[in-house]
């Protein structure tokens, strides 16, 4: 049952994030996407997890119940430390640094982590940047990114 709870949850924060960013806009259009773009693509990924939540059957389902404390613990602890060091690392090192403990949370080793979270913060940077025109922080690596 807290599974469905936590879907419906989900669903109506989804909702509220869709809403609240129908007025987000740039007061210059420096950017193709627009600031709109991310909260939504957040709220529809949100509502969707949510609704399979909610609708999937009962029957042989997992719950949370399972989930280590520990890893939950981390993997927050490690997004509230991106969160903290996104501006001065750049999005590619912070992204690339937050990765380990979450890969390693999930059963990765530390070389596999580190890996996956490298091209992570590459790929994504890349995509962002150079495909949809989003400025990104550099930090350290703005000589090898290019970039502000």
């Amino acid at each position: 049952m807290s599974d469905r709870l936590l879907g419906a949850v989900c669903v109506v924060a989804s909702a509220a994030m869709a809403w609240a960013a129908q007025d987000y806009a740039a007061a210059i259009s420096y950017e193709p996407v627009g600031p709109r773009a991310f909260p939504l693509l957040l709220a529809v990924g949100l509502g969707l997890s949510g609704l399979w939540l909610v609708l999937r059957p009962t029957a042989g389902a997992e719950s949370f119940r399972g989930v280590p404390w520990k890893a939950t613990a981390l993997c927050a602890g490690a997004v509230l430390v991106y969160a903290l060091l996104f501006q001065w690392l750049g999005f590619a090192l912070a992204t690339a640094l937050m990765a380990l403990p979450v890969g390693m949370a999930f059963g990765g080793s530390w070389k596999q982590s580190l890996a996956g979270g490298a091209a992570l913060g590459l790929v994504l940077f890349l995509l962002f940047d150079k495909v949809l025109d989003v400025v990104l922080p550099t930090g350290p690596l703005s000589a090898v990114l290019g970039g502000s």
